[in-house]
């Protein structure tokens, strides 16, 4: 067992495997942080091992699960590791790589089946381009939970990595793909920052940037996610795990790229949303407001057009109006995250230099 968080190499495994293993020389090391989740680990490592041949180790990084995620991956034939407490993905990312022997990592999460081809291609596109650092791509239009709710999350993220900058400046560890040694020289995932998932990938992206490192957004490379949202998951992950944790990263460094969830539209758009709710408030003590609500409303839906047309095309008019005030709430978690980090900032702004230096030179 191995203290979570630790890039270290305390992995029990069989003898005779360990020396098959060795003997190998693989091109591809897939990683796959676990915590509690075997039904869809399974369906996860299923898709991954069709694609899988010899020059390809798979890595399964429990993390202390208290089900039978660990003995899913063992049934599987798979490599694991294990963390002796729940320290977050980051850290069982970590883990993974401490045992990883290709040349390229390609991190894929429990919850995601990628589509047929995804290894070739990530291994294809490593070695057509020696310029490329790290890569990722998106989440597929059929996410397979039902609800409204994670039909609407789980394809935002497909509209939003879609439309983004094929020359990216962050990273996506749901199913994105680094080097192993530009991961090393990075010291890999901030376990301390981020003992829970949160924007880990997105911080290890903005030093690879930093670092110099080319990142590209593959929008060919994706898999469908397993999993299901609720209302109050949404809200709490969009404001503590997401927005708050962000624009704090931003403010540390000063830097914020017109792209993906911060781009200029989603943060002008950010800034309408408290009109909505204003007018809305006040639409009742005067109906005027109720005019300002719709005003900005309609000018939200202009200014995201493209992803409303999107939501249109893929699951038709009437998915695309529940949408609206879902996506609302979405640009008001993001305000209010983004306020949250702003005031921590000036709470704590004898320290601002101090913060800002160490994210920058990791």
């Amino acid at each position: 067992m191995t203290k979570g968080g630790e890039l270290s190499h305390g992995v029990q495994k069989d003898g005779d495997q360990l020396a098959k293993r060795r003997a190998v020389s693989y091109r591809l090391s897939v990683i796959v942080p676990a915590y509690n989740c075997s039904e869809q680990l399974r369906e996860c490592l299923t898709a991954i091992l069709e694609q899988a041949d010899d020059g390809v180790q798979i890595i399964v990084a429990d993390d202390a699960s208290r089900d039978s995620t660990l003995c899913v991956a063992q049934e599987m034939g798979v490599e694991t590791v294990s963390l002796s407490q729940n320290s977050g993905p980051a850290a069982a990312r970590n883990e993974g790589v401490a045992i990883a022997k290709g040349d390229i990592l390609l991190f894929v999460d429990a919850d995601v089946v990628i589509a047929p081809g995804v290894l070739k291609r990530v291994i294809n596109t490593f070695e057509r381009n020696p310029g490329v650092s790290a890569l990722f791509g998106s989440y597929d239009t059929e996410p397979r939970a039902k609800s409204i709710i994670s039909q609407y999350r789980n394809l935002l993220h497909h509209i939003v990595h879609q439309k983004a900058n094929e020359d990216a400046r962050t990273f996506w560890s749901g199913l994105g793909a680094i080097r192993r040694d530009v991961f090393q020289k990075a010291w890999g995932f901030d376990t301390k920052k981020f003992p829970k998932p949160s924007i880990e990938d997105i911080e290890l992206g903005y030093r690879l940037h930093h670092m110099g490192h080319k990142i590209r957004l593959d929008k060919e490379l994706q898999g469908t996610h397993l999993k299901h949202w609720g209302f109050i998951n949404m809200v709490k992950t969009d404001i503590f795990d997401r927005a708050y944790p962000w624009a704090y990263l931003i403010l540390q460094t000063g830097k914020v790229a017109n792209d993906l969830n911060v781009s200029a539209d989603q943060r002008l758009s950010v800034l309408l949303t408290p009109l909505i709710v204003l007018g809305i408030a006040l639409g009742f003590l005067n109906w005027m407001w109720f005019g300002v609500a719709s005003a900005a409303l309609l000018l939200v839906i202009f200014i995201n057009r493209w992803v409303f047309a999107k939501f249109l095309k893929v699951r038709g008019f009437g998915f695309t109006l529940l949408c609206i005030p879902l996506y609302t709430v979405y640009l008001l978690c993001s305000g209010i995250g983004a306020a949250l980090a702003l005031g921590e900032v000036v709470l704590h702004s004898l320290n601002i230099i101090k913060r800002s230096e160490r994210v920058v030179s990791e």
